[in-house]
């Protein structure tokens, strides 16, 4: 492989974070929103943010050879965009698709000290990806194909998902792996209101790996659930319905739409993995399909891993990078196991930092403090009928793999 080939493409949203300093003196949000006042605040942080710069970025920290194919406009916020993946590598870029007819994505972060924080965001460029933005000479020396944040994409979501549908299956008939993300839509737009059971149905026959958080998939695929737990949590936190019943009952679901395996993020409480039982379903999954010698730890599982213990600075980008972790074991040819480990240790050193991806060191590092004996938080979530193995993990009751983990790190 020349050192411009790439074997992860990283592609979805993308856009420009402008992150303004708002001082601890600023008493909450309805101080800083009033019109026609001039409010002090400080330097801004400038970032980039979303799937493709996240996860793509904290794959090529990790070791992956990555190539970023987010789609920006051929203006100011673009170039910032570029510039900043370019202090990364300069091979990141070579894929990026730059539309002089459309601007670029950007978000403005309010965030006042000890508030939650609100997003001003347009979707710009994002919202006209297409299948067409792909060609299949940029795939041909990827094993790969990582898609994210449909949701915030309009052209994804239309039509049952119709334009995403022909952009994976475009993808799979190159030969790739195909992983996709989620984000949550705002309930009031056209995305929030999309029948994404029917865009699933559609798409997820050409997808491998399945990687939305437990709270974006029961939004979309269990209004009802969704619905039910906000009333019941005055908090809005709903981590905490998410049992190992319900947890099995979604992934059965996403599993039987074609999806080979699914992975739902549990926030603080860790990561869950449910797999095929149908072997010749992950032997189809492309480039990187699991090992032989482990194609049995992979069929059948159903496992949950607590987080590993660390001081937690900031939780910016931390789904996207435990994501980055997990498809690192997965290109790396690890047991389904020792991804989890790694998922979820990609994960921590996310949260060590206050930004998205300055914490992910190599992928060796991980893996040290992982064989170190780093210890995990105790799992709080209700898994009844779960057993707890004697490596970190947790066993469901659809879980029929013998084979032990953690021989590759």
């Amino acid at each position: 492989m020349s050192g411009n080939e790439a074997e992860v493409i990283v592609a979805g949203h993308i856009c420009l974070d402008i992150i303004p300093t708002i001082y601890e003196k600023q008493a909450g949000m309805e101080a800083l929103l009033v019109p026609g006042k001039l409010v002090d605040i400080g330097p801004a942080v400038i970032s980039t943010g979303g799937a493709v710069s996240n996860t793509g970025i904290a794959l090529h920290r990790l070791g992956s050879k990555v190539k970023l194919m987010g789609k920006i406009g051929k203006d100011q916020f673009g170039d910032a965009i570029l510039n900043l993946l370019r202090q990364h590598s300069s091979t990141l870029v070579d894929g990026m698709i730059v539309s002089p007819d459309e601007h670029s994505s950007y978000s403005i972060v309010i965030s006042p000290p000890h508030i939650d924080r609100t997003f001003l965001h347009s979707t710009g460029a994002n919202d006209t990806y297409s299948a067409s933005d792909l060609t299949s000479e940029q795939l041909q020396s990827a094993r790969l194909f990582h898609f994210g944040y449909p949701p915030l994409m309009r052209r994804m979501y239309e039509n049952d998902g119709a334009e995403l549908v022909l952009l994976l299956k475009k993808v799979k008939d190159s030969g790739l792996t195909v992983s996709l993300d989620l984000a949550k839509p705002d309930p009031e737009s056209n995305a929030g209101k999309a029948d994404w059971r029917a865009i699933f149905t559609k798409v997820l026959p050409y997808v491998d790996v399945f990687l939305p958080s437990f709270e974006e998939i029961l939004y979309m695929l269990h209004p009802d659930y969704y619905e039910q737990f906000q009333q019941e949590c005055l908090s809005g936190d709903l981590l905490p319905f998410a049992s190992g019943a319900l947890l099995s009952e979604i992934s059965e679901q996403l599993l039987e739409m074609g999806a080979a395996i699914v992975v739902l993020k549990l926030g603080e409480h860790g990561l869950y993995v449910r797999t095929t039982s149908n072997e010749s379903r992950l032997l189809t999954m492309g480039r990187c399909s699991p090992a032989q010698e482990h194609l049995v730890n992979w069929t059948n599982s159903e496992l949950i891993t607590s987080c590993y213990k660390v001081d937690v600075v900031g939780t910016t980008g931390a789904g996207d990078c435990t994501i980055a972790g997990f498809l690192h074991g997965l290109i790396r040819g690890l047991t389904l196991d020792d991804t989890l480990h790694t998922a979820v240790g990609v994960g921590a050193c996310n949260v060590e930092q206050a930004d998205a991806t300055s914490g992910i060191p190599d992928g060796s590092v991980v893996w040290s403090r992982i064989s170190s004996g780093w210890t995990k938080h105790e799992m709080k979530l209700n898994l009844h009928n779960w057993s707890n193995n004697e490596d970190g993990l947790w066993v469901g009751p659809h879980h029929k793999s013998v084979e032990k983990g953690r021989d590759h790190l």
